[in-house]
């Protein structure tokens, strides 16, 4: 029986960590691709810009590809459909180190996406149902914390070995891991204990929920803010404060480790406190975002500033997964693929006003003023929830109180 959320949380499941290895996968072919760019650029005969469409097509198969993969695979078993992900995964690196065709490398970009999307709305759901109620943040926490690592360690790993070995180098160790790992999954994912045959008119009807999409917004705009600030945070340290090129590696590691102890921290906070810890969570960062934007010129206040924006900014990111499993009650499949969705959305639109901005007259500071008003803005949807929360506690007074924190607002049953 999971402990309750005013007990002593347990020790995750040793699921959630070989699905915390795929994700690690997953994210480092997400962004090693950014330090390969003149590389490829060089051997496919194309310019960098035309290259760099090797990350917007990943983007746009996350969007897309994430929830229509969600329903395309509903009636498979979760355990079959990670392992074909990893596969496919799989190949599709294979593909793109064999091939000597841009055409052909893009595609396969797009059939990486697809299998990312997928293995990630699935794996969200095995993980929170092995946790139980009682730990869906803390799984969560732990799964971003693949991504989170890919971008501390996978992701310069990989620029490092492309140089040494060529561009294809990571893509043919990134194939042969996910073909461990999916080796692995297939060892230690338990199969599927589902209590009703999944129904695509239960996955859609679940979309009616407004608190649903009030927490993809909150999705949307707090990435969105976050990722539109970092897209542009090397021109604002060199630049506006004056650091040494040289010295952005370190600078970036430790945004990537705030990150990782805000995920950490947010999923534990989250799982007691869900919507304290949002809230928190959003207004922390849109100060810390506003303080950059002014302070920014000091080298050690953007330092400071920059490694508090990845510590505040993620921990919202395991709370927001955890809220929309438990909204989605017994149909989460295709809110788990947007989940993966909105933040891509966010990150596409918030990165291009931030582009915008950054060519006014604002300058550098203008990516971190774009990121304090999308994550302000996120404030609105967390605040609704509240309200809805509270509307819903005042018309069950006699609901227990644990039971109240775990439901988020009473009325949702056990993951899974």
């Amino acid at each position: 029986m999971s402990p309750t959320p005013d007990g002593p949380p347990r020790k995750l499941p040793f699921v959630v960590l070989v699905l915390s290895a795929g994700t690690f996968l997953m994210g480092t072919t997400e962004f090693v691709i950014a330090g390969l760019l003149p590389e490829i650029a060089g051997d496919l005969n194309v310019s960098v810009s035309q290259a760099g469409l090797l990350i917007t097509a990943f983007a746009a198969g996350m969007i897309v590809g994430a929830p229509a993969m969600a329903i395309a695979t509903l009636h498979l078993p979760r355990r079959s459909t990670l392992i074909l992900a990893l596969v496919v995964f799989s190949l599709g690196h294979l593909a793109a180190a064999l091939s000597s065709s841009f055409a052909l490398v893009l595609a396969a970009r797009v059939v990486t996406a697809l299998a990312t999307g997928t293995f990630w709305c699935v794996g969200a759901i095995v993980a929170t149902t092995a946790a139980g109620p009682a730990a869906t943040s803390r799984a969560l926490s732990m799964l971003l914390g693949g991504l989170t690592v890919a971008t501390v360690a996978g992701v310069p790993l990989g620029a490092w070995l492309g140089q040494l070995s060529g561009w294809r180098g990571p893509f043919w160790v990134l194939a042969a891991l996910s073909a461990g790992a999916a080796a692995v999954v297939g060892r230690f994912i338990p199969a599927d204990e589902r209590r009703e045959a999944p129904s695509v008119r239960a996955e859609f009807a679940v979309l009616r929920d407004v608190r649903v999409w009030l927490t993809l917004s909150a999705m949307t705009l707090l990435m969105g803010g976050v990722l539109a600030t970092y897209t542009y945070v090397s021109p604002l340290l060199t630049e506006r404060a004056g650091i040494p090129a040289g010295a952005m590696p370190m600078v970036l590691i430790g945004y990537g480790l705030g990150a990782l102890l805000g995920t950490t921290v947010g999923g534990r906070l989250g799982d007691r406190h869900p919507l304290a810890t949002l809230i928190t969570s959003a207004a922390t960062t849109t100060l810390v975002l506003l303080l950059l934007t002014l302070l920014s010129p000091s080298p050690v206040a953007a330092v400071i500033l920059v490694t508090l924006l990845g510590m505040t900014g993620f921990a919202a990111t395991p709370v927001l997964g955890a809220l929309a499993l438990r909204f989605s009650s017994s149909a989460p499949n295709l809110v788990s693929g947007l989940s993966g969705s909105a933040p891509n959305v966010g990150i596409a639109v918030g990165s291009w006003t931030a582009g915008i901005a950054l060519t006014s007259p604002l300058e550098q500071a203008g990516p971190p003023l774009v990121g304090t008003v999308a994550v302000a803005l996120t404030l609105l949807p967390l605040t609704a929830l509240a309200l809805m929360r509270a509307t819903r506690s005042e018309t069950s007074p006699h609901q227990p109180r644990a039971a109240a924190d775990q439901t988020i607002g009473g009325g949702n049953r056990h993951i899974g």
